[in-house]
């Protein structure tokens, strides 16, 4: 199991255990993107307190914002054939994803609260590994959110971006 370092704009710390027992493909992908310094800048783009803080995709250049993308994944969750059973509690890194259950590539969001509703239809791949580090995603899911342009709605009024992602040995 690969440990994980998240460190915000504002210094605070998620740290998370990536179990690739329950997404190994999704893990590879990650970790992939955590070395190429993918996350470096990342805005979090949704934010809805009592479910979850979404980030992986859109970046800040002046006043505008940008998305990276990078190649979809297999879906590694039960609706798609793949028997992934990490329960979506809170705490819990899952990846993002379009209605198509193979359309996962680098966004992923971390669930506030126990999200059952979510089991077997997105994948789970982690967890945080400390209660500071929940208590540091249960405040970002607390933030002030806004619609922006008509397109991102629950994008958070003072801007959240991961500094860094850093493994851990």
């Amino acid at each position: 199991m690969q440990k994980i370092k998240i460190i915000l704009s504002n210094d605070k710390v998620i740290n998370l255990v990536l179990d690739e027992q329950y997404a190994p493909k999704t893990v590879e992908n990650f970790i992939k993107l955590v070395k190429n310094k993918f996350y470096d800048g990342c805005l979090f783009h949704r934010i809805i307190d009592n479910f979850m803080i979404q980030t992986g995709g859109y970046f800040l250049d002046g006043n505008s914002i940008y998305e990276k993308e990078t190649p979809s994944i297999n879906g590694e969750f039960k609706q798609n054939g793949f028997d992934n059973q990490l329960l979506h509690k809170a705490g819990v890194i899952s990846m993002a994803r379009t209605s198509d259950p193979n359309s996962a590539s680098s966004q992923f969001f971390i669930c506030s609260v126990d999200c059952p509703h979510l089991d077997g239809a997105y994948a789970a791949f982690g967890y945080t590994t400390d209660e500071d580090s929940l208590k540091v995603v249960k405040e970002v899911a607390k933030v002030e959110t806004t619609t922006v342009a008509n397109y991102f709605t629950d994008f958070p009024v003072d801007l959240i971006s991961i500094k860094t992602i850093e493994l851990v040995d």
